[in-house]
């Protein structure tokens, strides 16, 4: 039987568990929103909807780790853009995603890919510490040397063992950044190739985004470009690894220096509370971005007028994490890949549905796993793929011993 939804914004832990414990009383489906980002805002329409918004204290603690990192305390339901504007105050900042929108919740436990994933890895590798509520609605710390399995679980294995309340995370001194633009305006295969072999042997300081997107597309100008961001204020440094990129006909070029907060992307509401049109697609880790790849990706732009292709850079920290570490998979990949198109009616229709899924099937033969955070619908057949297999199926006995009656199942779901 179907029941109403019912919202609540509890303030504080304790309030959390209580609402976990109600539900597990009177078999209502949980729903939990961190920073209510994009479509999975949305939710389902019933059961017990626990938005964490008001869990959105950041404290920097006096101590230090490890010379000059600084362990800083962050709710849930915080954005990345707030955060961003704290911690700089003070010189430092955290890995995060890049749209300042986001919650850090939902990025955290689904991993965390953004503008400083080489220089310092994803937000979970940068995770020290957690408070989870568990499905027993009980209140517990999560740390290497606290409850061990479940904080492993936590750092990419999404929200499935419980609801995190609190995040205690490494923050690093920040002196600034250079943000680098690169419109092009000529061949974008030879634009991503150049950008490409740059990145075989770039610093860890530069992480690269290229985004090709039509217009009708809010998250960026429309047409092709390679953004860089160099986790310094090293202009001139930018400049000189960036020279084979600017080099190719039709790239125009700018840098500028601008605070950190201020190069995570501002997201627009959706028009009268609307949801987005369906995404034909997906996205994946992939080891190597070769000729063939590339081609591939620029044909897709090509053919389909609402289409979107995005990757960006990994490697450097990223790939320094053992893979038994996190259940974050593929740390051997050096590209993140996203291609696909808006189902938008009267766009497009049943046969370039058919065409869009079978070249996008081609794009990601080669993707050694799936990003979660990027796949916009609830996917318990797909969480095997977001994992390795010896990952999944740790994660699975944890499940088992955290939530055996899969309370926490409106996720990418990890049956027990």
């Amino acid at each position: 039987m179907s029941v109403d939804t019912v919202t609540t914004r509890p303030t504080t832990a304790a309030e959390v568990a209580d609402l976990v414990r109600r539900a597990q009383q009177e078999s209502l489906p949980i729903t939990v929103v961190a920073g209510g980002h994009g479509v999975w805002s949305y939710g389902p329409g019933d059961g017990l909807r626990i938005e964490l918004g008001e869990l959105s204290s950041i404290e920097i603690d006096g101590l230090a780790l490890d010379g000059e990192d600084a362990l800083v305390h962050i709710g849930s339901g915080a954005v990345w853009g707030d955060v961003a504007a704290a911690l700089g105050a003070d010189g430092l900042a955290i890995s995060s995603g890049d749209t300042a929108s986001v919650g850090v919740g939902g990025l955290t436990v689904g991993g965390g890919i953004g503008w400083m994933v080489r220089a310092w890895g994803l937000a979970v590798d940068q995770l020290v510490g957690a408070e989870v509520v568990t499905a027993a609605g009980e209140v517990v710390e999560a740390s290497a040397d606290e409850n061990a399995d479940l904080f492993w679980a936590i750092r990419g294995g999404g929200g499935n063992f419980g609801i995190v309340t609190r995040f205690d995370f490494r923050a690093h001194p920040l002196d600034g950044v250079v943000l680098g633009e690169h419109v092009i305006g000529g061949d974008a295969a030879s634009a991503m190739r150049a950008m490409r072999d740059v990145m075989r042997d770039a610093p860890r300081e530069l992480t690269v985004t290229y985004m090709d997107v039509p217009a009708m597309d809010p998250s960026a100008p429309a047409g092709a470009r390679i953004t860089a961001v160099w986790a310094d204020a090293e202009t001139e440094r930018l400049r000189e690894v960036m020279a084979p990129i600017t080099a190719v006909d039709g790239v125009e070029s700018e840098y500028t220096t601008p605070a950190y907060r201020e190069i995570l992307q501002e997201m627009p509401d959706a028009p009268d509370g609307a949801e987005p049109p369906g995404f034909l697609g997906g996205n994946g880790l992939f080891v190597e971005l070769d000729d063939a790849l590339i081609d591939r990706l620029v044909a897709f732009r090509v053919a389909y007028p609402v289409s979107v292709v995005f990757l960006r850079s990994l490697g450097g920290a990223f790939g320094d994490v053992p893979q038994e570490e996190t259940p974050f998979p593929g740390r051997d990949a050096n590209w993140f890949i996203m291609a696909g198109a808006f189902d938008v009616p009267g766009v497009v229709d049943d046969d370039m549905r058919a065409r869009i899924l079978a070249d996008w099937a081609g794009i990601s033969a080669a993707r050694v796993a799936e990003y979660g955070n990027f796949v916009p619908v609830e996917r318990s057949d797909g969480a095997a793929g977001m994992h390795a297999a010896e990952a999944y199926e740790r994660l699975r006995a944890i499940k088992r011993e955290w939530d055996p009656q899969n309370l926490f199942a409106r996720n990418h779901n990890i049956a027990p």
